[in-house]
């Protein structure tokens, strides 16, 4: 064990080892070519790691990542961008930025107006001349600040507002540290979840095409009916993962993207909301597809979906399909049943929102199948209405979609829709 560690972080296997290394050297490839307190360089890092341009395999590479993403934020909301560039000099140019300042300001105190400066020096006067007069004994003026100065019900005044005073100070003093404590460990947890959200899924990456488990049942039976019973084979690529969590329905990819993610599917749309492939509580969820649609008998339009995390998983990058020239470079999709392979093109992108069951309104959500080549045009048109843009690709009746939707902050219960349509 004492072997296989790298950077103060122990791992299991010699393979995960050598992964943890390859981690390493290609962090210090990064930081030997970017400038971390350059804003633009660390911003535009950032951009290509969303983008997919450095992948990680390891705990090693997962920290570097959210360092590279706090750090990156930080710059932004100091109004940096990813074309912001910062004096080289760093010393001389804040050396003549002080002078500068040193010269602009005059001696005297601007922070106060001049008449509560003019008070401030006849407060400090009177002060002096207080100590003067106890220094020389002189007793014509009352020096007696004290309680005891004023009479019983002022003094009873005077403590409860100090009294009041000390409750509050308290009550902040109390209320900031759970306020703390609070976002400290909501931190905590948000990044132990996505560190372990990278490791689970970089892993089962590598089971993709895996031999380890095939084999073992590489056959589906399913009874539709009583009349009708499907024995269907799995794809060898998939044996292994099927034969570890058989929710596993199918795996979605993006090239050049982060989206390289297992799709499960259950009974519900609930239960993959907060759990990974692994079936353990996870915040990222993973991505399902949605429970009333049907890979077997082929419905119209496969619905997946996913969350939208700050960080970039799951589905963190897919509104980056609003910019058109985004789309022209990904504009394929990869979508693989567990029983055969798809590849699908971008044809709308928009915004929509969960609505009330009574509104009247086209909801893309609960478009699986269309009945007729009357109907099939009608959605079609809303959703060209929709659109973000025209990507020129079009589709007609009997063409097979695919729809991965995720949350949008645009408005309330807001979502953020690309649709697809099968081309193999």
């Amino acid at each position: 064990m004492a072997g296989f560690e790298v950077a103060g972080k122990k791992f299991r296997t010699e393979a995960d080892y050598r992964a943890a290394l390859r981690d390493q050297a290609k962090i210090k490839e990064i930081k030997a070519k970017v400038h971390m307190e350059q804003p633009g360089e660390v911003i535009a890092l950032y951009a290509d790691m969303q983008d997919g341009e450095y992948k990680f395999e390891t705990s090693i590479g997962n920290d570097f990542d959210d360092k590279i993403y706090e750090l990156a934020e930080a710059y932004k909301k100091q109004g940096y961008n990813k074309d912001s560039k910062l004096p080289t000099d760093k010393k001389k140019f804040l050396k003549k930025t002080a002078g500068s300042r040193h010269k602009a300001v005059p001696e005297r105190n601007l922070s106060k107006p001049p008449e509560k400066q003019a008070d401030q020096k006849s407060l400090r006067q009177g002060r002096k001349s207080q100590v003067a007069a106890e220094k020389s004994g002189k007793t014509g003026m009352n020096t007696d600040t004290s309680l005891d100065a004023y009479d019983k019900d002022m003094q009873k005044e005077i403590m409860r507002e100090l009294n009041k005073r000390e409750k509050r100070r308290k009550l902040t003093v109390v209320f900031c540290s759970v306020v703390a404590i609070v976002c400290f460990g909501y931190f905590g947890v948000y990044y132990y979840f996505t560190d372990r959200t990278e490791m689970r899924y970089a892993s089962l990456a590598e089971l993709k095409g895996s031999n380890t488990l095939a084999g073992i049942a590489p056959s589906v039976t399913i009874h539709y009916t009583d009349d009708e019973e499907l024995e269907l084979e799995v794809l060898e690529e998939y044996q292994t993962l099927y034969n570890k969590n058989k929710s596993l329905i199918g795996w979605l990819k993006i090239a050049d993207t982060n989206i390289d993610y297992p799709v499960m599917q259950t009974v519900n749309n609930e239960y993959y909301l907060d759990h990974n492939y692994s079936q353990e509580y996870d915040k990222n969820g993973s991505l399902f597809l949605d429970k009333d649609c049907d890979v077997v008998h082929r419905n119209t339009n496969l619905i997946i979906y996913g969350h939208h995390m700050k960080s970039g998983k799951m589905f963190g990058n897919l509104n980056k399909y609003s910019s058109e020239s985004y789309c022209k470079e990904h504009s394929t999709i990869q979508f693989d049943t567990i029983y055969e392979k798809g590849t699908y093109e971008v044809m709308y992108v928009f915004r929509s929102r969960i609505y009330n069951e009574d509104e009247i309104v086209f909801k893309y959500y609960q478009f699986f199948d269309a009945e007729s080549e009357k109907e099939f045009n009608s959605y079609m048109q809303e959703m060209a209405a929709l659109s973000l843009y025209d990507t020129g690709v079009t589709a007609a009746y009997g063409d097979e979609l695919l729809t991965l939707s995720t949350c949008d902050n645009s408005e309330a219960d807001g979502r953020f829709v690309v649709v697809a349509k099968r081309v193999m």
